[in-house]
C-alpha cells in the first residue's frame, strides 16, 4: 500500500517537474524517482549506472578545451593590467590572499564533519591502489609530474595540473606577441570558451537522467543510509560559508572600516537574484549599480567587479576544496594534509574564469579528483543536491566581489568621492 502512494506521489512530482520546465527542478525530481527505483528494484537499478557513466565521459571531454580557453583569455586578455597600475596588483592580491582563505575554512570544515565517511564504493579499493603508488613518488617526481611533456598527451589523460602550466605559459607568451597576432588568438580562444560553454549546458540536460541513474544505483547498492551523508555535506557547506563570510570577509569590513549597515543594504538586491537563480553573472548588473550607488567610483567598480568574477570566486573554491575531499572520505581514502593542499591549490588555478557557466564546477571538480587518482562515482551523488549547494555558494561570489570592490577604493582613497552614475548597467553589459 505504502509502495503504491510512494509511486502515485512520484507520478504527480514528475508531472511538477515537466510543467516547471527547470533544470534544477528536473534534477530534484531525478533524484526522488532513482531513490524510489533503487530501494524498490535494486538489482534492475544496479544496471542504470551506465547513464552516470555517459554523462561522466561526456564532462571530460569539456576540461581541456574550457581550461584552456578560459586561463588563457583570462590572464592574457587582462594584459592592459600595466595601463591599471596599482589598483590592479592590490585587487589580485586581494583576490589570491582572500580565495585562499577560502579553501582553508573548505578543508577545515569538512576535515571536521567527516561528511563523506561511511560510503562504501565498489571502486574504493582500486583507487585505494593507486594512491598508494603515488605516494611512492619522491618530491621530484611530483614535481616534475606538473610540468607536460607533451599537451595532446595531457589532454589525452586528463591531467589538469599540466593543461593548466601550459595555459599559463602560453599566455604569458601571448601578452609578449605583438597586437595584431594576440588579437587574433583571443578572439579565438573567447570563441572556443563560448562554444564549450554551450556545449556544457547542452550536456547537463542529461544531468537529471544521470542523476537519477547514480542514485539509484547507489541507493540499490547501499541502500536509503546515502541520504545522511549527502545532508550532512549540505549542512557542512552552508555551514563553512557562514564561517567564511563571519570569520574572514567581516573581520576584512571591520578593517578596512566599510559602512557595514549602507553596504549590507546595497547588497541585498543582487545577493537575492544570485541565491534566486544560482548564477553570479545574472546579479552581476545589480551589483555594479549597487556598490557606485554606496559611493564606488565607476572606474573601480567597472575593473575590480568584472575581474573579480574570474579570479575572486569565494563560495566557489570553498565548495571545490569541500567536495574534493568529500571525494576522497567517499572513497575510504584518508589523503595526507599536502595532499589536500595541493589538490586544492590545483582547484583554485582551475576555477578561474568560470563563475557564469552553471554546473563549471562539476566539470573543474571532475577533472582535478581524476587527476589525484580518485573515483568519480561521489560527484554523482553530489550532483544530487548541487543545485541546493549552488544557490548558496553564488551568493557568497556576489558578497565577496562586492566587498573586494569597496575594499579596493578604500586602499585608493576614492570611497565616497564621486556621485553614483546612471551608466554602470551599461558597463556591466559589455
Amino acid at each position: 500500500m505504502f509502495t503504491i502512494l510512494r509511486w502515485i506521489l512520484l507520478l504527480a512530482l514528475c508531472y511538477f517537474g515537466y510543467k516547471k520546465k527547470n533544470l534544477t527542478t528536473w534534477i530534484l525530481v531525478s533524484m526522488a524517482v532513482g531513490a524510489e527505483i533503487g530501494y524498490d528494484f535494486p538489482e534492475f537499478a544496479k544496471n542504470l549506472k551506465i547513464l552516470s557513466d555517459i554523462f561522466l565521459r561526456l564532462i571530460k571531454t569539456i576540461i581541456a578545451p574550457l581550461l584552456i580557453g578560459t586561463l588563457v583569455v583570462g590572464i592574457a586578455g587582462h594584459s592592459d593590467m600595466k595601463q591599471v597600475g596599482r589598483m590592479g596588483i592590490k585587487a589580485l592580491i586581494y583576490f589570491e590572499v582572500v580565495t585562499t582563505l577560502a579553501l582553508v575554512v573548505g578543508l577545515i570544515a569538512i576535515n571536521f564533519t567527516k561528511a563523506g565517511v561511511g560510503i562504501d564504493l565498489s571502486v574504493a579499493q582500486k583507487t585505494t591502489e593507486k594512491l598508494v603508488s603515488v605516494g611512492h613518488q619522491d618530491w621530484q617526481q611530483v614535481v616534475l609530474h606538473i610540468f607536460p611533456d607533451n599537451i595532446a598527451k595531457a589532454i589525452a589523460n586528463g591531467e589538469v595540473l599540466q593543461i593548466v602550466v601550459f595555459s599559463i605559459l602560453f599566455a604569458i607568451g601571448l601578452t609578449m606577441t605583438p597586437q595584431k597576432h594576440r588579437v587574433v588568438m583571443l578572439s579565438a580562444l573567447e570563441s572556443l570558451s563560448e562554444v564549450m560553454f554551450k556545449f556544457t549546458n547542452i550536456i547537463m540536460y542529461f544531468a537529471p537522467f544521470a542523476v537519477g541513474g547514480a542514485i539509484a544505483y547507489t541507493i540499490g547498492t547501499m541502500g536509503l543510509e546515502i541520504f545522511k551523508n549527502l545532508i550532512l555535506l549540505l549542512l557542512t557547506l552552508y555551514g563553512a560559508l557562514v564561517a567564511f563570510l563571519l570569520l574572514v570577509l567581516l573581520p576584512i569590513a571591520l578593517i578596512v572600516k566599510v559602512p557595514l549597515k549602507q553596504f549590507l543594504q546595497a547588497i541585498a538586491e543582487p545577493v537575492s537574484l544570485a541565491f534566486a537563480t544560482a548564477s553570479s553573472e545574472a546579479a552581476l548588473p545589480k551589483a555594479m549599480k549597487a556598490m557606485q550607488a554606496i559611493g564606488v567610483p565607476q572606474k573601480i567598480v567597472a575593473f575590480v567587479m568584472p575581474t573579480g568574477y574570474s579570479f575572486n570566486l569565494d563560495g566557489t573554491t570553498l565548495y571545490l576544496s569541500l567536495a574534493s575531499v568529500f571525494v576522497a572520505q567517499a572513497a575510504g581514502i584518508d589523503l595526507p594534509l599536502e595532499t589536500q593542499i595541493i589538490m586544492c591549490l590545483t582547484l583554485m588555478l582551475t576555477s578561474k574564469g568560470v563563475a557564469g557557466v552553471a554546473r563549471a564546477s562539476l566539470v573543474i571538480l571532475s577533472g582535478t579528483v581524476a587527476t589525484f587518482g580518485l573515483p568519480a562515482e561521489p560527484i554523482m551523488v553530489i550532483l544530487g543536491i548541487d543545485a541546493l549547494m549552488d544557490m548558496a555558494r553564488t551568493s557568497v561570489n556576489v558578497i565577496g566581489n562586492c566587498l573586494a570592490t569597496v575594499v579596493v577604493a578604500k586602499w585608493e582613497g576614492e570611497f565616497g568621492k564621486v556621485e553614483p552614475n546612471a551608466d554602470v548597467e551599461e558597463i556591466a553589459a559589455h
